[in-house]
């Protein structure tokens, strides 16, 4: 009876053995599995906070981030995971990056003039410089950028109250540093294609609180209907003579770029403009039923414009001179 006993103990103690190494490895299983799931979800995760971050030029400010429900746990981990760069303890940038907006927080600043500009597809004369144009507020701190930065600083008080976080000053503000930055001709194509880019209107640019001499004259200039800066290129020029010219009037069905008195019309073809040949017998139409009309048409390239403004000055003072801009 005894030895029955020991014999059930036995067996009892090698069943108990192996429901704990059973149990034990469920455990260890289930924890490699609850381990698997958190990492497929924290990967998972990171792909929709870089997916986020590069819908915004790969770029963004903790406070935003955090406002589009990113939890702060998860933003720390995927900067020690290097996946992203964070720059003054507020930003945070993918590695692929846009440049300009990195440097911008970098220097705690906003993207200004001429780069504004190109990045809203303004009109862009031949000979602007390519350097990055940062606006900081007088009050903001050191720029953090260094003394060989080839870059530009405006250090003023914006025009208009930006909210948030952006990375992108306001088209205002960069008008007025294109006024001080590019001589006036240049300045005023820009203005001229911002005018028609962004919709702005020439009482709306008037009534603004310019704060230098250059931007008042560009905003009393500023009539909002050269269709290319090509065009604006010709028209300051024309005026400064005296002669009276009208921008995009009606004749014949379609309008032109210049009017100049009652009879002289002066087309510009953009770089691009002409770029098949449909286009091109509709405007060669065009100008014979203008001239069949009376009127004197001169038509010029972009080549000519922006590379021999004299020889294009030289045609029309010609034109002039002979009174094809009159009435008969």
């Amino acid at each position: 009876m005894l030895r029955s006993l020991r014999v059930e103990m036995g067996t009892l103690a090698a069943s108990t053995a192996h429901l704990s190494h059973k149990l034990s490895t469920d455990v260890l299983s289930a924890a490699m599995v609850g381990a698997a799931h958190e990492q497929t979800a924290r990967m998972q995760t990171f792909h929709e906070l870089a997916g986020w971050l590069r819908s915004r030029g790969g770029v963004a400010h903790r406070d935003e981030l955090l406002r589009a429900g990113f939890a702060l746990a998860l933003l720390r981990a995927f900067v020690r995971a290097g996946c992203a760069q964070l720059i003054r303890r507020a930003w945070l940038a993918l590695p692929d990056a846009d440049e300009q907006l990195v440097t911008a927080a970098r220097a705690g600043g906003r993207i200004t003039c001429t780069t504004l500009a190109r990045r809203r597809g303004w009109w862009m004369p031949e000979g602007v410089g390519s350097a990055i144009h940062l606006h900081l507020h007088p009050r903001a701190g050191s720029a953090r950028l260094g003394a060989d930065w080839p870059g530009v600083l405006h250090w003023a008080k914006p025009m208009m109250p930006m909210g948030g976080r952006s990375l992108l000053g306001s088209v205002e503000d960069a008008l007025a540093h294109i006024a001080m930055c590019e001589p006036f001709d240049t300045a005023l194509v820009l203005w001229e294609s911002a005018a028609r880019i962004e919709r702005l209107a020439a009482e709306y640019l008037c009534s603004l609180p310019w704060t230098t001499v250059a931007a008042r004259d560009l905003a009393g200039r500023v009539m909002g209907l050269s269709d290319s800066g090509l065009e604006t290129l010709v028209v300051e020029p024309l005026r400064r003579w005296g002669l009276r010219v009208r921008q995009q009037v009606m004749l014949a069905g379609r309008p032109v770029d210049m009017l100049v008195g009652e009879r002289l019309v002066v087309q510009i073809d953009g770089y691009e403009f002409h770029s098949s040949s449909a286009q091109r017998t509709k405007d060669i139409a065009h100008d014979a039923e203008l001239q069949l009309r009376g009127y004197t048409v001169l038509r010029f390239s972009y080549a000519q414009v922006v590379h021999d403004w004299p020889g294009v000055e030289r045609v029309i003072r010609r034109a002039v001179a002979a009174g094809l801009h009159r009435a008969a």
